[in-house]
């Protein structure tokens, strides 16, 4: 599925390059963001191959070298294994840009990645835990791990906090149309989505 929006200033897009699954196998839904002169990519994890990211980022017009920013929603490996696909891009995590040999330390709660992404922090699955909003004509697009599919699963197996997630949830809801989770398709949010 590649689901698409256009923001209201930039013509930024939203494209799901792989929707992650998590049985039989695992492997994270991986995003390709186009915000102004940014190209983001989020979770560049477990996939069947590695042509599974590239494939679709080359229908996209834009050659891994391309990319200027990678975000980590957190540090499992099925949501970062492939990062070296992308040799010039800046890596961003909960507390970290990483490019080079440069550490450069910031808190991710409100950090402005591109006219219209944002990263905020929302500690559940792994104390690490960050969100990407995208404000876009079809509304605000949350990546996160909050939820793995449309389903939740309503208690996260491998979370490290219920209460905390329960509580992102809610908030993330309340400003996101759309929810990208962690192994799944979009989805948008309505009074069936498991907080």
């Amino acid at each position: 599925m590649a689901r698409e929006a256009r923001s209201r200033s930039s013509g930024a897009k939203v494209q799901v390059l792989f929707e992650g699954y998590a049985d039989p196998g695992v492997a994270g839904t991986v995003t390709l963001l186009q915000d102004g002169a940014q190209r983001i990519v989020i979770d560049p994890g477990m996939v069947p191959r590695r042509e599974s990211i590239l494939r679709p980022l080359r229908s996209a017009g834009v050659a891994p070298d391309r990319v200027t920013d990678v975000v980590f929603s957190h540090h499992h490996p099925d949501h970062t294994l492939n990062a070296a696909l992308f040799p010039k891009a800046r890596f961003h995590d909960y507390w970290a840009i990483y490019h080079g040999d440069v550490w450069e330390s910031r808190p991710a709660e409100g950090y402005q990645l591109g006219p219209h992404v944002r990263l905020t922090e929302t500690p559940g699955h792994t104390p690490q835990d960050i969100t990407t909003l995208v404000d876009t004509d079809d509304g605000t697009y949350a990546f996160t791990h909050l939820w793995w599919d449309r389903t939740g699963p309503p208690e996260d197996p491998l979370g490290v906090d219920a209460a905390a997630i329960h509580r992102h949830r809610a908030r993330i809801a309340k400003v996101a149309r759309w929810i990208v989770p962690g192994h799944g398709a979009p989805f948008a949010v309505d009074s069936q989505t498991p907080l």
